[in-house]
């Protein structure tokens, strides 16, 4: 590294002037996911939709699911801070309906609007940071975006239990409206980029086709439809298929598709984009499901599975800064997603060998084996292909990572799920199952609780046995993301931002 670059400031200038909001963008995000899961009985429960919860939950993920690939592009083409702004404008008038909602269909339909606001806060603060920090200086920044993420992950949960038990679940929707005029006013004051090269035409056909390719196949993922009617699966699934070919027929014929299929002739786009997808099915599946095995199969109270949840929390945050200031400082990138996926793969293994006498500290080496795993990982991936794009695909490639991520957790939620159910309708004996009738499938352990001794033990033995090895495949799947990250291309990392250098990538120039 020459004197010049040594000279230069850790963080630009026009980034710390941003980042205060940035930051506040990217928790808002990462809040909204999280903060519902301990509010969410009580909310069911109260607009006489218990059967429903599910549904609320999935209507904010596909919706911020199908809105990233959009979001990316319209970065690209009008602007990121304008993006930004109608993402945060979009996110806080869902909010606010959502706090006005009186029935659960309302509920959903709301939470869909503020989920497309959410969608498009996670991709345009990143693209933003990936505008004005170049790749190198940019490590120096990925503990801080970690520690958004774990702060959001730690507190939403004990935020919206809290707001549950002192006031009314509509004050967490209404919470969020004086958050989002904050982050508004501090991007709109802070936040000053390049001006965007005019005449790019955006693929609203293509969008639409591969946003409604995802709304498909999450729902499709997301279990509840298999207890619709029989036509709806088959349907779904039809669909799905129609608006992938129709996309992919779209994407090789219009000048400037939403996401350009010459993209993933790189391998530094292609490996990190499906490295995000094994991450994002091994990671979610792994955090939806222990915590019931360590209260149903372990006997562990809800308080103390939430603790272990920290701990892998802990990991991310740890290597996720350590890994950034390395890359800053050396230029290397490749070794860290190598060992992460190792470290995660060793963690989930241990998941796989846990039964109902396991110790509380196998329980914990585990998570904080898979938390350093993924904070070696996931960030990381965001800036290889950062990296290897330019500008005018800045957006599209980050969005791309974090939608292909969104998409593998849910098909791993499902996958993993459904053979969970099966391993455990197996695992129960006859009479116990013949007993308990429906009831087997909505068994929490609150419920447990009001069966005999002898019926909650055999389901606990049961569930105990059939949720374990079922990690073992999950394991299998961070083992090809081992593998792939092995062919990663470890190329120089450029020490110019965008905004420093806006003329490097102009439209149409040579990929």
């Amino acid at each position: 590294m020459d004197s010049t670059q040594r000279a230069r400031p850790a963080i630009p200038h026009a980034i710390r002037a941003a980042l205060p909001g940035l930051l506040l963008v990217m928790f808002l995000g990462a809040l909204d996911q999280t903060i519902m899961a301990s509010a969410l009985p009580t909310v069911a429960g109260e607009l006489n939709g218990l059967d429903q919860m599910s549904a609320i939950i999935t209507g904010y993920l596909v919706a911020a699911t199908a809105a990233m690939p959009l979001t990316g592009k319209l970065g690209d083409a009008y602007g990121r801070k304008r993006v930004l702004q109608g993402s945060l404008v979009l996110f806080t008038v869902g909010a606010g309906l959502c706090a006005l909602a009186q029935s659960v269909p309302e509920l959903i339909a709301c939470r869909a609007v503020q989920g497309t606001g959410g969608g498009g806060l996670m991709i345009a603060a990143q693209a933003v940071i990936g505008e004005l920090v170049s790749p190198r200086e940019r490590g120096r920044l990925l503990g801080l975006i970690g520690a958004a993420f774990v702060v959001a992950a730690v507190a939403g949960p004990l935020a919206g239990g809290a707001v549950v038990d002192l006031v009314s679940w509509r004050w967490i929707f209404y919470g969020y409206i004086p958050l989002g005029l904050i982050a508004l006013a501090v991007v709109s004051l802070t936040l000053h980029l390049p001006p965007v090269p005019r005449g790019r035409r955006v693929d609203y056909g293509g969008s639409a086709l591969l946003s409604l390719a995802i709304v498909a196949v999450i729902l499709l993922c997301s279990g509840g439809v298999h207890n619709g009617p029989e036509w709806l699966v088959p349907v779904l699934a039809a669909v799905a298929s129609a608006a992938v070919a129709g996309w992919l027929f779209t994407a090789r014929r219009v000048p400037d598709p939403v996401i350009p299929l010459g993209l993933f002739r790189d391998p530094a786009f292609s490996i990190p984009t499906a490295v995000s997808f094994l991450i994002g099915f091994t990671m979610f599946a792994s955090v939806s499901y222990l915590p019931a095995f360590l209260q149903v199969g372990m006997g562990m109270s809800a308080t103390a599975s939430g603790g272990m949840l920290i701990a892998l929390m802990a990991g991310i945050l740890l290597t996720t800064s350590v890994s950034g200031v390395l890359i800053t400082r050396t230029g290397r990138y490749k070794a860290y997603p190598v060992a992460g996926n190792l470290l995660a793969g060793l963690g989930v293994l241990l998941f796989s060998r846990l039964d109902a006498g396991s110790s509380p500290w196998l329980v914990m080496a585990a998570m904080v084996l898979l938390g350093l795993g993924i904070g070696l990982v996931m960030q990381v991936m965001v800036l290889v292909v950062q990296n290897s794009v330019e500008r005018r695909h800045l957006g599209t490639a980050t969005s791309t990572v974090a939608f292909l991520r969104q998409v593998g957790s849910s098909v791993g939620v499902a996958v993993l799920g459904s053979l969970i159910a099966a391993r455990f309708a197996e695992a129960v004996p006859r009479d116990v199952a013949a007993a308990l009738g429906s009831r087997i499938n909505s068994l929490t352990p609150k419920a447990l609780e009001a069966l005999p001794v002898q019926d909650r033990a055999a389901v606990a033995e049961a569930f105990g046995r059939a949720l374990p090895p079922v990690f073992g495949y999950a394991a299998l799947v961070l083992l090809a993301a081992f593998v792939a990250t092995l062919f990663l291309p470890e190329r120089e990392l450029r020490t110019t931002s965008y905004s420093d250098a806006p003329s490097e990538t102009t439209p149409g120039a040579p990929q």
